[in-house]
């Protein structure tokens, strides 16, 4: 599997530009490389938006799921820095989802990533994941690199202590994330797959967008460091 790993928290906000500035220093400086240190956590990716809203995205790899459950992450949590609860107090718009990364085709990851959030009902899930299977398949495609699917754990999603994160009105939602070498070749499956004609057996999705790759960092890149 291109993503390590079987599990993924994914967080995305908006923030004013006034607090830009300090939220990006403290996200660069503190808040990726203290989450990766988190025993089970493996890697994380920070991107901004090309073409989406929330503007920036985060995506956190971990071994497990569970990880995302666990007393290490629960007290990391619980004893938050200074700077980070003043940075996590502007957040605007929060999503917060723990996911299993249930497909993962491909081979390494891309500068630039596509999102599609779908909506499934326990009577369609099996029916959409079995036609995920097919469809997340890169195969020979000009700029893909690799596909994904995400599904979403509610009970482990949400807002915490100090995140306020917004209500999840679709706290089973999946996310796909197509990676590519740019925005174009990721936009135009995202159009061909999930909003055009051939999209079946889908629904338009929630929502969809595209992101640039800011830096990324892995649990061997700490103990280097």
């Amino acid at each position: 599997m291109p993503l390590a790993g079987k599990g993924m928290l994914l967080t995305s906000m908006n923030i004013d530009a006034s607090d830009e500035a300090e939220f990006n220093r403290w996200y660069d400086r503190e808040h990726l490389e203290e989450r990766v240190a988190i025993e089970g956590f493996l890697e994380a990716r920070r991107y901004v938006a090309h073409a989406a809203n929330p503007k920036y995205l985060s995506l956190y790899s971990t071994a497990t799921l569970d990880v995302l459950d666990s007393p290490a992450y629960r007290a990391r949590l619980a004893n938050q820095t200074e700077w980070s609860r003043q940075s996590m107090a502007r957040f605007k718009d929060m999503l917060r989802v723990v996911a299993r990364i249930t497909i993962s085709n491909g081979t390494g990851r891309g500068a630039a990533l596509g999102m599609v959030r779908l909506r499934p009902t326990p009577d369609n899930a099996g029916a959409w994941r079995d036609a995920l299977q097919e469809k997340l398949t890169p195969g020979e495609r000009e700029g893909i690199i690799s596909m994904h699917l995400l599904e979403s754990e509610p009970e482990l999603s949400g807002a915490t202590a100090d995140i306020p994160a917004v209500r999840n009105e679709g706290a089973r939602d999946w996310f796909v994330l197509i990676d590519g070498t740019h925005v174009g070749a990721v936009s135009a499956v995202i159009a061909e797959r999930f909003t055009g004609p051939a999209a079946s057996p889908f629904p338009l999705p929630v929502s969809v967008g595209t992101y640039c790759l800011m830096w990324d960092l892995a649990k061997s890149d700490i103990a280097r460091s």
